[in-house]
């Protein structure tokens, strides 16, 4: 499959994208939140509208007993379908048959497990499945989840037809800073407006892509056009391809392994969609790999860009890092295994050698001198961090 995005990339440019943009690194940082791309879980990818306080406690105590939390995820989101109307004074309600003792009481259950809780509302009217939205009552709902101790909050765009996305999510970004509690603002209009070009400084987190489905062409869509708008990414505001599939059964290992590592390359917020209560070992160790996360994590805050050489299918993608080094994916698009070489001199590496380690297999490879060689199976990829030797 030819990407719709390539680049040539040389050196130069490779350079250029050592420091975080402007504009997301000093107008993104709502209440100095998300200086790295949020982690955490989501509901919505694996049980859609079948959301409880039960599920959402299960999943919190399975965080912390899989170690995910001390990996790094933090939020328990739930997605849609968890409010079933407004009282009298317009307050949200919740569904007191799937959240019997409501909202706050589960925030508190959350915090007390060490992790955050988030929600989810719409800028529209209504939200995708038709519960009441946001729209009208920016300032009321914001009051509302900053008084149950919600940590963050997604936004989605359905409902909206023939309103502004820029207005809509300034005006609740606005209310959410009123309200006076740091919480993370998830946009999710889908990248129909452009979001790239406004986000920055209204969320931390914004989608640029239609919903991933958990198969190997639609997150290869996803990676391609989220590839194309680095430059908005940086600390306190991130691009989002959307949450991760991995573990929910769509894809081989070998392909979430390259799922997760190219979310890493692009700085990606890392928000689990699977069941965690019951995950395979397999997929435990992918979503707690550190080296992978400390890929995605690295406090430079740049996303990732894809180098344009070579065959389409065969792919280079490099994330500069902290400490000079390079995060670099090898990924194979096709369906057969491949030989992909990386050359130093192209990754911007000025050192007479480096050092290199494959993150997966948690092995340094040792010493080399302009380029590094991998066979890469099909549909999947060889994650490596390459470190500078000091120049003799």
């Amino acid at each position: 499959m030819r990407p719709p995005f390539t680049s040539r990339l040389i050196a130069p440019l490779l350079f250029s994208l050592s420091m975080p943009s402007a504009s997301s690194a000093v107008q993104g940082a709502l209440h100095g939140l998300a200086r790295t791309p949020p982690m955490g879980w989501n509901s919505w990818n694996h049980f859609g509208c079948d959301v409880s306080e039960q599920l959402v406690r299960e999943t919190a105590d399975a965080i912390v007993a899989s170690g995910m939390r001390d990996a790094g995820y933090h939020y328990v989101v739930i997605d849609d379908c968890w409010e079933v109307a407004r009282d009298s004074s317009g307050t949200l309600v919740a569904d007191s048959g799937r959240f019997p003792h409501g909202i706050k009481a589960l925030a508190d259950y959350v915090h007390a497990k060490g992790l955050g809780l988030g929600i989810y509302t719409d800028a529209g009217s209504n939200t995708c499945q038709g519960r009441p939205g946001t729209l009208g009552h920016e300032e009321q709902d914001a009051r509302t989840f900053a008084a149950w101790g919600v940590d963050y909050v997604k936004e989605d765009w359905c409902h909206a037809k023939g309103l502004d996305a820029p207005t809509l999510y300034r005006r609740f970004r606005e209310a959410l800073e009123r309200a006076g509690r740091p919480i993370i603002f998830s946009l999710c209009e889908w990248g129909s407006n452009q979001p790239w070009e406004w986000a920055p400084g209204i969320g931390h987190l914004w989608r640029t892509t239609g919903d991933i489905s958990d198969k190997w062409p639609s997150m290869l869509v996803n990676l391609d056009v989220t590839a194309q708008h680095a430059r908005a990414a940086g600390p306190g505001g991130w691009n989002d391809p959307d949450m991760l599939e991995v573990g929910n059964g769509g894809m081989t290992d070998g392909e979430y392994r390259a799922h997760f590592s190219l979310w890493a390359i692009l700085a990606a917020p890392l928000i689990a969609g699977n069941d965690v209560r019951s995950m395979s070992a397999t997929t435990r160790d992918i979503l707690t790999n550190r080296d992978v996360i400390a890929v995605d994590q690295d406090s430079l805050g740049v996303q990732g860009i894809l180098m344009g050489e070579g065959p389409p299918e065969h792919q280079i993608w490099v994330k500069p890092l902290k400490d000079g080094g390079r995060a670099v994916a090898l990924l194979n698009r096709s369906s057969a295994p491949a030989k992909i070489t990386a050359h130093f001199n192209r990754l911007g590496l000025r050192a007479d050698s480096v050092r290199v380690r494959d993150l997966w297999d948690h092995a340094d490879r040792g010493a080399f001198g302009s380029q590094y060689q991998a066979t890469v199976p099909a549909h999947g990829v060889v994650l490596v961090r390459i470190t500078p030797m000091a120049s003799r």
